[in-house]
């Protein structure tokens, strides 16, 4: 704290996770509280100190050099009461050396004291902190590049995997896991240091957590939950939160529910897209509570009417997220060639779906031969919307009547309402259009891959040479984050 208890936002431990300011707010004396987690706090489990490694070798030899999770209770008893003394070491240095430097004000540590809200003897939490967890090895295994962003900006992931149960963003936050002892003596005192290629306030996208990451590859009856999921490390620094860990909670029980429903093993109801829709759509409408957002909007709130249709559409590719923003725009007009788009794929996610039908050339004068929109365009034409205009006004925005007459033209269910004469000619939001399209949706029925042999060690369902047990997007061949079902592919 250089520059006094009250230092730049982020820089004192004494305001960084502070739970009570009295000093500001007239409280009584004795209130003053505050949280302390710092990283000088943590406790690397690499390079222990001497008496930890000797004391776990009096306990069974070769002890020192088992990982955690190996140990017997009474071993992780010794490495927890060593970092029980460092946390309590880190408060008598601000107790004396800091309060010294910064001076004896009346709210430094010197006159604050360990709450007694534990109920512990030694007044500190029953258990540590294990910032990272045994990880699942899963159908799945997020990893950094698929969530890392490229610029501080916020975008979506890399990749928009299409069983997630779940959408997240945080940033990459890789604690200095081990240490370096400052001289010769192992039981002396130390720096810690980070593992080379792993830090900290290192941003990623918005992205989104897959159904197959619950699953384990070989174990049966068993699911993951909190941070014993398929992940990475370095993307387990970014997945650990509390309200990340409610979510895998809710995915997994859900999971869990499905299986012993149907008697099927959760690597099946992973590998069958009828199952992991159905988990899909229970979690975002919730049960007695908000249900879970799975495609990660920004401005997207669990109370908004059109909260389950605009997740629905876009985790499966129908609805098409803009490349350059976060949030959905609810209260956006769509445009001709938008609604075009949303409606091809629509219509190519049924089960009897006809092909893509463009033509050699350009069928109208404004949708030219490259224009990204002119196969979903040209096909809806071809799949019954009929036109003779030499022109398709792409840009124009579209009102209700439009999504009724080209949704009755594709033999989709389309509702009467739309035509009702005080609402024909309203511009057709973003919200009323996805509201629309998931009914369609629900009441027509939508193509599932029936075949799980997609799931089976060494396929490649896609074709794009990546194993499907190592394919986030095992259905979308050029890894564009669009069903290649959903797609024109030349």
């Amino acid at each position: 704290m250089s520059a006094g208890i009250y230092s730049q936002s982020g820089w004192s431990v004494y305001t960084h996770r502070r739970l009570v300011d009295r000093w500001h707010n007239d409280l009584a004396a004795g209130t003053e509280a505050t949280f302390l987690n710092w990283p000088v706090q943590d406790y690397p489990l690499c390079q222990l100190p001497q008496r930890v490694v000797d004391a776990l070798e009096k306990n069974a030899p070769g002890a020192s050099k088992k990982n955690l999770v190996h140990l017997t209770p009474a071993q992780r008893q010794i490495i927890f009461d060593d970092a029980k003394q460092h946390a309590l070491s880190m408060l008598y240095h601000l107790q004396t050396a800091v309060h010294d430097r910064v001076g004896d004000f009346p709210q430094t540590f010197r006159y604050m004291k360990l709450t007694n809200e534990f109920g512990t003897p030694d007044l500190l939490p029953p258990k540590p902190y294990v910032r990272e967890s045994l990880r699942l090895e899963a159908l799945y295994m997020l990893r950094e590049q698929d969530i890392r962003a490229e610029t501080r900006e916020p975008k979506w992931a890399k990749v928009l995997v299409p069983d997630a149960v779940f959408g997240f963003q945080f940033n990459i936050d890789f604690h200095p896991t081990r240490r370096r002892f400052i001289g010769e003596d192992r039981n002396g005192p130390w720096l810690y240091v980070q593992t080379p290629a792993r830090g900290w306030h290192t941003d990623t996208d918005r992205a989104m957590f897959p159904l197959r990451g619950l699953v384990p590859v070989q174990i049966n009856g068993l699911l993951g939950c909190s941070k014993n999921i398929g992940v990475s490390s370095v993307v387990q620094s970014a997945l650990r939160l509390h309200g990340q860990m409610m979510h895998v909670g809710q995915a997994s029980a859900t999971l869990a529910w499905i299986c012993l429903r149907d008697g099927l093993q959760p690597r099946a109801a992973a590998a069958s897209q009828k199952h992991w829709r159905e988990i899909q759509l229970r979690l975002v409408r919730g049960s007695g509570g908000p249900g879970i957002l799975i495609w990660p909007w920004q401005d997207m709130p669990t109370d908004a009417l059109h909260f389950e249709a605009a997740n629905m559409l876009a985790v499966r590719g129908i609805w098409q997220a803009d490349a350059d923003s976060v949030s959905f725009g609810a209260d956006q007009i769509m445009t001709r060639r938008e609604l075009a788009r949303v409606l091809a794929r629509l219509v190519r996610s049924q089960p009897n779906t006809p092909q893509w039908a463009m033509i050699a050339a350009p069928r109208f004068t404004d949708v030219v031969q490259d224009d990204a929109d002119r196969a979903a365009i040209e096909s809806l034409c071809s799949w019954g919307i009929e036109t003779k205009d030499k022109t398709f006004s792409p840009d124009n925005k579209a009102d209700w009547s439009t999504l009724y007459r080209w949704s009755l033209a594709l033999k989709l269910p389309a509702n009467r309402g739309l035509l009702a004469k005080e609402v024909a000619q309203r511009p057709l939001t973003r919200a009323d259009a996805v509201i629309q399209l998931w009914n369609m949706l629900r009441k027509q029925g939508e193509w599932l891959n029936e075949d799980d042999s997609w799931l089976q060690p060494e396929n490649d369902h896609d074709e794009d040479e990546r194993k499907d047990l190592d394919d986030p997007l095992p259905f979308d061949s050029n890894n564009n984050n669009v069903p290649d079902r959903l797609e024109y592919l030349p």
